[in-house]
């Protein structure tokens, strides 16, 4: 299977905090890669250096082939970030359609789409309605239908399911796995364990540093454990 991002020796520091050290990570396309890691473990430095939001201290970073950071390829990537990055004094539709004007899509594409989005997030009926009255699930709900507005190969969401009821979070995973079945790639983070069993593969996160990676199944047959949560605590070496 082909690499579609591939990370090579990519270190970060925020002043004297290191953040990533040496992460090497290759992303296959058409799998949902998760990053999985507690809060601080460095994930969202990660995928801001995957979209050229960041450019790490050292080490470099590929996709498709294109080095990073390149304005070129952010039209290819759709980027969910973990806060939310709305109008609130807009409503649902005017938020989209001020980003589809930004994303360069044309007027009767850009109506299409929209609605396409809304439906998938289920957020149609609430098109009307101004941001600042939503409440915290529907507002991340909003950010990833921006996200998939311009249709996307590369998809990456920070968190993106937090937030989000669990009848909705898994009609959101079915929409992933659809994406990935028409050949998109998506990366996720989260540090939900059930979420990350739910990825073709995973990176384990643990103080800046990749302590794995492999699929699910591989992880916990790696370390002879049942559970990725498990596997997790085993690789970050407390496997008594």
């Amino acid at each position: 299977m082909t690499s579609i991002i591939t990370l090579e020796k990519v270190s970060h520091s925020f002043g004297n905090e290191l953040v990533l050290s040496n992460v090497d990570l290759e992303i296959e396309q058409g799998k949902i890669y998760g990053l999985l890691g507690p809060s601080g473990s460095g994930k969202t430095t990660l995928v801001k250096t995957i979209i050229g939001a960041l450019t790490p201290n050292s080490g470099k970073i590929y996709v498709e082939n294109t080095k990073m950071p390149s304005l070129k390829k952010l039209n290819d990537i759709g980027y969910m970030a973990q806060a939310d990055a709305l109008y609130e004094e807009l409503t649902a539709k005017e938020n989209l359609d001020f980003f589809a004007k930004i994303y360069g899509m044309d007027r009767l594409n850009r109506k299409k789409r929209i609605d396409q989005v809304l439906n998938e997030v289920d957020l149609f009926e609430s098109k009307e309605k101004v941001v600042e009255n939503f409440s915290g699930g529907m507002k991340r709900r909003l950010s990833l239908a921006i996200a998939l507005l311009h249709e996307p190969r590369i998809l990456i969401l920070d968190e993106p399911t937090v937030g989000i009821d669990p009848v909705l979070r898994n009609k959101v995973w079915d929409q992933f796995n659809e994406m990935k079945r028409k050949g998109i790639t998506i990366i996720v983070t989260t540090h939900v364990m059930d979420e990350a069993e739910k990825c073709d593969q995973l990176g384990l996160l643990r103080d800046g540093r990749v302590l794995a990676s492999g699929s699910p199944t591989e992880l916990k047959d790696q370390t002879h454990t049942r559970t990725i949560e498990d596997a997790f605590l085993y690789y970050g070496g407390v496997n008594s």
